[in-house]
């Protein structure tokens, strides 16, 4: 949030074969934030409602959340661009799309762990 915030004018360019995306990062700040409020209300949700969700389930969406986003934001660090070297560039590009990937699966994830939870039968205590 921080960095979208405070970065001004500057802007993420994409570039997809001919074509270029371009993103502003206080436009991206404002997506993320606007999904992990999404995220965070869907859980808060569940909790009101007191339906159980898988820890498994919830301990991969959030891993592949934050440590996806961690490492793609490490793997950017390591572009080369005073020597173009385009094969490493190339497989680093692959290896962050895999990442990327599996971000978005784990997203995925969260909404299979919501229908879990509201699926799954409450644990009757005995008395």
């Amino acid at each position: 949030m921080l960095i979208g915030i405070l970065s001004g004018d500057a802007v993420l360019d994409i570039n997809v074969h001919d074509t270029y995306f371009v993103i502003a990062y206080l436009h991206l700040a404002l997506m993320i934030s606007v999904l992990f409020g999404i995220i965070g209300i869907g859980y808060w949700i569940m909790q009101k409602v007191d339906r159980k969700l898988s820890m498994w389930l919830n301990w991969t969406h959030i891993g592949l959340t934050f440590g996806g986003t961690f490492a793609v934001w490490i793997l950017t660090k390591f572009y080369r661009t005073e020597i173009m070297e385009y094969e490493f560039n190339n497989n680093l590009t692959f290896i962050i799309t895999l990442i990327i990937l599996l971000v978005i699966f784990g997203q995925i994830i969260f909404p299979i762990n919501i229908i879990y939870g509201l699926i799954k039968k409450k644990h009757k205590t005995s008395s």
